[in-house]
């Protein structure tokens, strides 16, 4: 029976475990979106990982709109994001960079008082994370056709530079109500040209950008996140298992390494999702390693594997304040409890002084 200490090959990527760090937005880069030697400690700390999902890193200026978050179009951010990378590497965990384009999500004040852009004219519910602390969203545009070109050129940009940077592969963000997400579900995209109403037309974006990365990257070291079954900032669909289950067919056609779905349960951090799980139909339809994300715990993780449910899971707050989590999961150990107030601050607390569990030795685990 597979364990969660079992290793797994995804594509080029050979993880020496089945627990993965899921990707989790910490706000600790620089106002040019940069990244700190303070994040290469904290990654380094938890190389444990089987796989490292990095945070989500913006793709360009026009796809980033979150404060302290970092980018992968320039070569300052590259450079910051080797040394992140390298520290991970020299304790021997393997690393991914999550590729993000926020869409409707950026606040015109990252953008010069520019308009965000989305698959149609909407606002996202609620408020956009900037330097000026909380500000109400405001009205996206919709992208125009031939503005799409430049976007796929950009994740390609993006891609290269990230195995630049010595990642071992890359992560396609196509949830949690961002760009691509903002185009598959319904709810945000109210299209009538070539990218919207049937499921064919919603899923274009997605398999245009997969195939993208994957012609500059490989696919091979492709994987994709989606969100099929909950309310993600105000993008859901009111019939999701055929729309997923038709994208999970077409990566497995591109031959991803790998695909993560995030799906809160019912009673899950998030809240109550608006359709049951949708990864059983995904299962079924989608031919590589399937990873599963939200609400983990270590007993609920295997059991997801025991019933064949997925290859992997990633645990996300799991790995906020434990940074040896699967040392922690192997040997029944307690976790410590994140402190929410301290998730996107600026400075350490909260972020690398979350300390490692004693040690256990052989005979104490024995008896």
């Amino acid at each position: 029976m597979t364990s969660l200490f079992d290793p797994i090959r995804l594509g080029q990527i050979q993880a020496p475990n089945r627990m993965f760090m899921a990707p989790l937005t910490r706000g600790r880069g620089t106002r040019a979106h940069v990244p700190t030697p303070l994040m290469a400690d904290y990654y380094r700390q938890r190389a444990s990982a089987g796989l490292i999902i990095s945070e989500a890193i913006g793709i360009s200026q026009q796809g980033l709109g979150w404060a302290y978050a970092t980018g992968l179009w320039n070569q300052e951010q590259v450079d910051g994001w080797a040394s992140v990378v390298e520290a991970v590497h020299a304790e021997g965990g393997r690393i991914v960079a999550q590729l993000w384009h926020m869409g409707r999500i950026v606040h015109p004040s990252f953008l010069d008082g520019g308009q965000s852009v989305s698959a149609s004219a909407t606002t996202a519910p609620g408020f956009a994370h900037t330097y000026a602390g909380k500000q109400p969203h405001a009205q996206a545009r919709a992208l125009e056709v031939d503005e799409i070109p430049a976007i796929l050129d950009d994740y390609r940009k993006a891609a290269r530079n990230a195995l630049a940077a010595g990642f071992d592969g890359v992560q396609i963000h196509a949830a949690n109500g961002y760009l691509i997400d903002q185009f598959l579900r319904a709810a945000a995209n109210h299209r009538t040209d070539a990218y919207g109403g049937s499921i064919e037309n919603r899923m274009r974006l997605l398999v245009q950008v997969v195939e993208a990365v994957a012609g500059a990257i490989g696919a091979d070291r492709t994987g994709v996140r989606l969100s099929p079954n909950g309310d993600s900032q105000g993008v859901t669909d009111p019939d999701p298992v055929p729309l997923f289950r038709a994208a999970a067919t077409e990566l497995g056609r591109i031959g991803i390494a790998f695909l993560e779905l995030r799906e809160p349960g019912p009673d899950g951090t998030r809240g109550k999702p608006d359709h049951p799980p949708v990864h059983p139909a995904i299962r079924q339809a989608f031919t590589g390693p399937l990873v599963l994300n939200s609400d983990y715990d270590g007993p609920k993780a295997q059991a997801a594997l025991d019933r064949g449910e997925a290859d992997a899971i990633a645990f996300g707050r799991g790995f906020l304040a434990n940074p040896d989590l699967p040392d922690r999961i192997r040997h029944g150990l307690p976790l410590a409890p994140d402190d929410m107030e301290t998730w996107y601050t600026q400075g350490p607390e909260g972020y690398t002084d979350y300390p490692r569990a004693a040690p256990v030795h052989a005979d104490a685990a024995a008896g």
